[in-house]
């Protein structure tokens, strides 16, 4: 399935810095977790807990869906979507090489 470019301009896809995260009691799959976008924070949940720990995923920079239908999840409100690599069903979390700021778009 292919989508137009005009779909694609649609997405807000921006690096982002997790800077808070903590296991969800009774959730052995998904992290809540809170990102830096640079002008504002919000909560995420994140999977692949089953593989990693909550400290695990702190301070990486990723990449988002910054603007992404909030959902509730697990009584949590996700307000993003990290992207990531998905081999073996474990996730690899997108990260940037260099030092990019919190909430810098990704063209």
């Amino acid at each position: 399935m292919s989508i137009t470019y005009e779909d694609f301009k649609k997405l807000d896809l921006r690096v982002a810095k997790i800077i808070k995260t903590e296991k969800i009691s009774g959730k052995s799959r998904i992290i809540k977790g809170q990102i830096d976008l640079g002008k504002e924070t919000q909560d995420v949940v994140i999977g692949g807990a089953e593989f990693y720990e909550p400290d695990d995923l702190m301070g990486k920079t990723v990449i988002v869906v910054a603007n992404l239908e909030t959902k509730n999840i697990a009584g949590i409100e996700s307000n993003a979507m990290l992207l990531a690599a998905d081999l073996v069903n474990k996730p690899f979390w997108l990260t940037v090489d260099e030092e990019v700021p919190p909430g810098t778009k990704i063209k």
